[in-house]
């Protein structure tokens, strides 16, 4: 008597076509999961881009428009996609933009913008997604922060207090959760080879990369392979973790 195979976990990228979301959500469909990606629905040229750059996953990879940002969108993006798609299993939380200035320069627009992105945009899915994963006695949710949450950055006020919030979010749900079978982790990228560090000028970038002992700027795939770890099946002892992955930029114990 031939079994069929169980249904593949369902996993929501926030940020899903950003330079980091799309090689986490090619990574995790690589390991068996039905990934479906999230991001601005505005972003029309990208969504193409992005389809061409998952086609060959047929299936495996969908796009929902969505804006983190909003909570009730938010509430109903995670009823929708459990009606078509099956439980919300594994949630990475990648969605994430600059407001970049120095505080004495900084208005308050700038850093209500960040926070509800980088932040406020962690709880509106987390909280959308909790209830389900608690319930049904599996989870895995992996926030991405930042280096810079860890050491500070000249000019992010803004977006290392976003990042170093969203470990301490992490820690904090992470207890809440672990008697439930979900487990909440952190990953920290160092400067990748991404389009937001593309924009730095060549010096400065020469310079970043002086800093770093292995001598090369991340690539996407370094980051994807951390959160494809964090959210295995049998990735249930980890919890509450930061996982860095910066090539040695930053190093604590």
């Amino acid at each position: 008597m031939s079994h069929s195979a169980p249904p593949k976990r369902v996993a929501l990228v926030s940020g899903g076509i950003g330079g980091l979301g799309t090689e986490i959500c090619r990574q995790l469909a690589r390991a068996g999961r039905r990934v479906i990606a999230l991001d601005l629905a505005s972003r029309e040229e990208r969504v193409a881009a992005f389809h061409a750059e998952t086609a060959d996953f047929d299936d495996d990879i969908a796009f929902e428009p969505a804006d983190v940002s909003d909570f009730d969108s938010c509430q109903q993006l995670i009823a929708r996609i459990e009606q078509q798609h099956g439980n919300v299993d594994i949630l990475v939380n990648a969605a994430g933009i600059t407001r970049d200035a120095s505080l004495r320069k900084m208005t308050p627009q700038q850093w209500h913008e960040l926070m509800q992105v980088n932040l406020d945009g962690v709880f509106n899915m987390c909280r959308n997604a909790i209830e389900g994963m608690t319930e049904r006695g599996f989870g895995r949710i992996v926030n991405i922060s930042s280096v810079n949450g860890q050491t500070g950055q000249f000019g992010q006020t803004n977006y290392c207090a976003a990042k170093a919030g969203v470990h301490g979010f992490s820690m904090a749900l992470a207890r809440e959760t672990a008697r439930k079978g979900v487990t909440v982790n952190t990953v920290s990228p160092g400067y990748c080879d991404t389009p937001m560090v593309a924009a730095v000028s060549a010096d400065i970038r020469a310079q970043i990369v002086a800093g770093i002992p292995v001598g090369r700027l991340g690539s996407p795939a370094d980051i994807a392979r951390a959160v494809v770890f964090l959210s295995a099946d049998d990735a249930g002892y980890i919890t509450g973790a930061n996982l860095p992955v910066n090539g040695g930029y930053f190093m604590s114990f």
